[in-house]
């Protein structure tokens, strides 16, 4: 199936998706997320944690320090921010 006859729905699915912490939200509509990852060390097989930080479209403001969140691959809408806020999983305490 090529790209142009793809439905909505497809197009949608194929987007990635992350979850994270949030580590700053004091910019308008913007939060910074914290992506950790884990694997195995390719030589000594010691599991070693990763991070990554991306920031993400927050259009309601509703996202604040420590809340777990899932974010979605979107277009670019700043120099910086290529995702988008689907939902908060889990609010700090």
């Amino acid at each position: 199936m090529s790209p142009a006859t793809k439905t909505p729905q497809e197009s949608v699915a194929a987007r990635k998706t992350r979850t994270g912490y949030v580590v700053s939200s004091a910019r308008d509509k913007t939060i910074t997320v914290r992506l950790e990852t884990s694997r195995a060390h390719p030589v000594y097989g010691k599991t070693v944690r990763r991070s990554t930080k991306l920031h993400a479209h927050d259009e309601r403001n509703e996202a604040n320090t420590g809340d777990l969140v899932r974010v979605i691959e979107c277009r670019p809408l700043s120099r910086q921010k290529r995702w988008r806020l689907v939902e908060i999983i889990e609010k700090a305490r």
